[in-house]
Order: structure tokens, then sequence, then C-alpha cells
């Protein structure tokens, strides 16, 4: 892995189909074809400065959760390796190596999976104000950070710009239909349940997480990215306590620092300090080698 950062791809014979804060997407007719750049995004702002790593180490994360979960429910990964890819992508090696997936072109469904298993975010501001999360009712009493007595379902509208929505679960039904509302639920529980208590033992906690579905050839299938530092919030185990905020594995230590500045969190956004990156990556690196070993 190099120090270079690559904050955009321009594949002028590929067609765009869509660029993200992270991820550029390429459409290469039935797959698509994914580019995890080193952008890094803070309250819906893309940031000028790039995160060495973090595009392969997000795409790395992906794979190694792609293949644990597989037994609970498919998923849209292809192949990670670009000696697999088709020939037209074979000039791209350089850019594409270790930062790229190639997937299966699904029905994306209209939903955010959120899962929470404690109370943290913007689940513990509502929670101070209403003793709930989504307008889930919880116990009185709870300290922030805290874990959650069962883990709760909180979805989301998927906004391409500014912020998702939270939605209830009958609104998901609407959406979707009360069969795949189920579905939905129930896999993403089930996921995390058993993604936390692996990463538990590899000293993670998984506090939360979200997930994104879709449809091929009928199935239901798991795609994006799943269980990253970016989708996820990672608190180390053996600094854990209830009752306040967590350090973390993700980008929370980028938003702290921005929430010194006096930004209005408006593009454009500022440019991060040398050490605020090198911590960053080293952040994202610590969290892919404890849970990849």
């Amino acid at each position: 892995m190099g120090e270079q950062v690559l904050l955009k791809t321009e594949f002028e014979d590929l067609t765009l189909f869509r660029r993200g804060k992270v991820r550029d997407v390429y459409d290469l007719g039935d797959q698509l074809l994914i580019v995890s750049t080193d952008r890094i995004s803070c309250f819906d702002v893309i940031l000028p400065s790039g995160i060495p790593h973090k595009g392969e180490i997000l795409t790395r994360i992906s794979g190694f959760w792609f293949n644990f979960i597989k037994d609970i429910i498919g998923h849209h990964l292809i192949t990670t390796d670009v000696d697999q890819y088709p020939l037209e992508l074979k000039k791209y090696k350089t850019e594409l190596d270790g930062r790229s997936m190639l997937v299966l072109k699904t029905k994306p469904l209209p939903v955010e999976c959120v899962v929470r298993g404690y109370l943290s975010g913007s689940g513990w501001k509502e929670y101070q104000q209403k003793q709930s999360v989504c307008g889930i009712g919880l116990p009185e009493g709870l300290k922030e950070s805290e874990k959650l007595p069962e883990i709760i379902f909180t979805p989301s509208t998927k906004a391409d710009v500014g912020h998702d929505q939270n939605i209830s679960q009958k609104y998901v039904e609407e959406l979707v239909g009360m069969d795949m509302a189920k579905r939905l639920k129930e896999a993403s529980i089930t996921i995390y349940r058993r993604a936390s208590e692996y990463a538990l033992s590899k000293g993670i906690i998984i506090a939360d997480t979200k997930f994104e579905f879709g449809i091929y050839q009928g199935r239901l299938i798991i795609i994006d990215e799943v269980l990253t530092p970016d989708s996820s919030r990672f608190w180390p185990l053996n600094e854990y306590r209830a009752g306040r905020g967590q350090p973390s594995f993700d980008k929370q230590f980028v938003r702290d620092y921005l929430e010194t500045l006096g930004w209005d969190k408006t593009p454009p956004a500022p440019p991060l300090p040398k050490e605020v990156i090198r911590v960053t990556t080293e952040k994202y690196l610590e969290a892919y080698r404890k849970l990849t070993s």
C-alpha cells in the first residue's frame, strides 16, 4: 500500500453509474464496478483531504464480511481480483487493485436497514428528549453508550444528498410490502447479532450499523458495503465505559476535530491537518487488523 490517495476516478470509456460520497460506481451491463476511493465525508460534506488506504480497507473489510455471512444471506460480490475482471478493465488495474469490487447489478430496495445494539449518536439525543429511539420506546434510566435491552431495527430512507430520514416499520411495509419488510428486519438483526458476537471476540463493539439490500433474479441479497467503519460505529472493547461518548475506529475522530473549528458544516469543507489524517488511517487499519487477524 502506497501513501498516495485516490480522490476520484475518471474512466472515460466506461459508463458512470453514480458517484457517491466515497464510491465511484460504473455500469458494465449486468454487472457493476464499485471503486472505493479515499474520500471521506463528514456531516454529509465530502472533505478535500483523502485518507490514505481508506478505500482498500473498506473493500477488504466488506469482502471479509460478505464471506462471513454468506450462509445467512446471498451477496452481490463476484470478485475483488482485478485479474478476473472483464478485459476492458485491465488497463485500469493500477487504480482498481485492492480497492474495487465487481458485483451483480440488482434492483436496490429504497430502505437503509439500520440496526442498533447500543444507545449512541442521534439515538441518544432522541432518548434524552423522548425516552425513545426512532419512535421505539425504551426503559427509563439508560445511559449514553449503554447496551440496549434488545437489538432494535430503525430503518430510514436512502438519501443521495443530505440526511436520511427515519421511517417506521409500517412505512417500510408500504414501500416494499409486508413480507419483504419482515424479511429485511429479520435478516438485518440476524446479520448484526452474528457479526457483533464475532467482533466482540476480537475486541470490537459494533454499536450500530446499516445495511442495504437488493433483488437479484427474484432473491433478496445484501449489497453495497457491509459492516465497515464507514457504515458502522466500531468501539474498542477495552476502553468501553457506559455513561459517555466512546473512542472509536471510525471517522468520529475527524468529526470531533471539525467540531473544534467553528465550521458551519456547509461546503466547502476545511482541509485536514496531516496528523488528523495519519491518526484516521491508523484507526481504519486497526479495525481491519483486529477483525481479520
